[in-house]
């Protein structure tokens, strides 16, 4: 009888709590390295004073039927309590309030009242067809990209001649689709685009790949989810999973360096040198780069990085306040009139949690979570945090959306935080952004050497939130069954 494997898997964000949690139904030895005291990296929560904040993401999608998250939890028999929002997200456009519905018609009738009837229809129309493309072929092709004869075999195996519907796209960008449909000169809605582009692709029009910008364009035409107490409950019941499968999470253990060996592969950490037979990382490719010792892997990986030039982190605020009036969803996105000091952001990302849920604040308080893009955070060093702060904080009063005088906690979180937190190098969240001259089949797979060691996560393919990480661990579980490792 066969010892099982003894597999690690680096990162505990939904990317490395799905491949974990896959593997140790399959029966392997498990063992969940995470640097933070509590698991869940970008997608979890943390306390404050009394308040509940979000780590990172704020939305949660991916429970539709035939999405990623919803076949996770197939294939692990786990529920989850969350709740779908009705309204998935409100946009606070200069002189107007814009309503995301998540019905496709009452959401074309929604942007042409706010945009124009000219090309709004047959635009989003196109984008919903293609998301639902995307997510499809997505589900039957966890080869994909192929790296190997295994991959192409397995990825003939589940092609269907609709797939091919959706190549043309694999071509063009979100520009293109803009033009296709006249609205590439109606200033106004490429404004109104490039923000809601930032806020899953993290880039603009002209950059992003059609086939990731229409998914990202309507992510809130598919289900919305709020899970009482935060994110980190998202992540819980997956850890009590690989637990009772008698997997290890060890937490407060950072990984140090990785050797590939012929038949092994060995893991460093302050505590100890640890051998397995197999590895995942589930942590940006950045990272990962600076702990694999020198080798043909590490040559190949280095291939894939960006640098930090390409690459965004965040400022956050997080805010525990006593709410003066109720609010008609959870998720603002707010225009604004001018930029922030220092940073070039045209936007801010408001997110709040249902005043029923009295387990993230105090009694007759709400937490807030405040985002906006920080870019190229290695080099981009804001003096002032203090003005920035004033000035978001001065918006959302205008906006009247938290009263200053109401506010009761306050903290601010830049790349220097994000770093220390999460561990990510420079800071950087919400994975690596879409390029135009990146094609899906040229980001990073998730077989970086057959049998040894494979990779997942926000920067690798398919890219950022949760429905994309958790396709990504799919993917490389996936692939090591294809590999013979499970």
């Amino acid at each position: 009888m066969h010892s099982p494997k003894k597999i690690a898997v680096i990162g505990s964000g939904m990317a490395g709590i799905t491949v974990a949690s896959l593997l140790a139904r399959d029966g392997a030895q498990v063992t969940l390295y995470e640097q933070n005291w509590m698991p869940g990296g970008c997608s979890s929560s943390y306390w404050r004073k009394g308040f509940w904040f979000e780590t990172g993401a704020t939305t949660l999608v991916g429970l539709d039927e035939g999405m990623p998250l919803h076949r996770l939890l197939q294939e692990t028999g786990l529920e989850l309590p969350a709740q779908k929002l009705e309204t998935p997200m409100q946009v606070l456009f200069k002189d107007r309030l814009i309503t995301r519905h998540q019905n496709l018609g009452a959401w074309i009738t929604e942007a042409e009242l706010h945009f124009g009837v000219a090309g709004q229809r047959g635009f989003w129309e196109e984008c919903y067809r293609i998301s639902l493309q995307v997510w499809g072929i997505s589900s039957q092709q966890l080869a994909f990209p192929p790296q190997n004869l295994a991959d192409l075999l397995s990825l003939a195996q589940g092609f269907a001649f609709g797939q091919l519907a959706a190549l043309p796209a694999a071509f063009s960008t979100v520009e293109d689709l803009l033009r296709k449909h006249g609205l590439l000169q109606h200033r106004e809605f490429v404004e109104f685009i490039d923000e809601q582009l930032l806020i899953t692709a993290q880039n603009t029009h002209r950059e992003v790949n059609m086939l990731f910008g229409a998914t990202a364009l309507c992510y809130t035409n598919f289900g919305n989810y709020y899970m009482p107490g935060g994110l980190l409950k998202l992540v819980e019941p997956f850890v009590q999973y690989i637990e009772q499968r008698a997997g290890e999470i060890r937490l407060r253990t950072a990984v140090r360096a990785i050797h590939l060996l012929p038949n092994a592969v060995t893991i460093e950490t302050a505590q100890e040198t640890a051998t397995y037979d197999t590895v995942v990382s589930a942590i940006p490719l950045n990272n990962l780069a600076d702990m694999l010792a020198p080798g043909r892997e590490k040559s190949i990986l280095r291939t894939k990085l960006l640098p930090s030039e390409k690459l965004s982190s965040a400022l956050q605020l997080g805010i525990g306040f006593t709410p003066h009036r109720s609010y008609n969803c959870l998720h603002y996105q707010i225009h604004l009139p001018k930029g922030l000091p220092g940073l070039p952001s045209k936007s801010i990302f408001l997110s709040l949690h249902p005043a029923s849920d009295v387990s993230r604040a105090p009694q007759g308080q709400m937490a807030a979570s405040v985002s906006t893009h920080w870019h190229n955070p290695a080099h981009n060093l804001v003096e002032n945090r203090a003005e920035l702060e004033a000035a978001i904080l001065d918006l959302l009063e205008e906006k009247d959306m938290i009263l200053k005088a109401n506010i009761n906690y306050l903290h601010s979180s830049g790349p220097a935080s994000w770093a220390k937190w999460t561990g990510r190098k420079w800071g950087f969240v919400g994975g690596y952004p879409q390029y135009k001259a990146i094609k899906p089949w040229q980001m990073m797979g998730a077989r970086l050497k057959k049998g040894q060691f494979y990779v997942c996560g926000d920067a690798t393919y398919p890219g950022q939130g949760i429905p994309g990480v958790v396709l990504s661990g799919l993917t490389a579980h996936h692939k090591m069954k294809l590999d013979g490792v499970i």
